[in-house]
């Protein structure tokens, strides 16, 4: 019974100006990249800028925040590298990206 009512209908006419309709087809598509651009890769990308921003002028003396939470005073600059004073006569060797935030002057004693 459903079968050959299905068989039974006609396809819908084509609508005039089919490129009008196709456009607006991909219309929301478009729409959402341009919000996703917007709401995600654009600050991603600046926050991205900044950070290497705050690594490239890091300098000797720089109280800083390492990942993991670690918190010590810079005392060696490399090109990579970076030598961390975290405690007295305890140095660590870390990779400069690591560096999440440089401290105010004094917060690490």
């Amino acid at each position: 019974m459903f079968i050959s009512q299905a068989f039974a209908q006609t396809a819908p006419a084509a609508a005039p100006g089919g490129t009008e309709s196709s456009l607006l087809t991909l219309l929301p598509l478009v729409l959402m990249f341009v919000v996703l651009y917007f709401i995600m890769i654009r600050p991603q990308m600046k926050k991205q800028k900044e950070h290497k921003a705050m690594v490239d002028a890091l300098a000797k003396g720089d109280e800083v925040v390492i990942a993991g939470g670690v918190l010590g005073r810079v005392t060696k600059l490399g090109d990579t590298y970076l030598g961390v004073e975290v405690a007295d006569n305890v140095e660590l060797q870390v990779q400069r990206v690591s560096v999440i935030q440089v401290l105010p002057k004094g917060t690490f004693k």
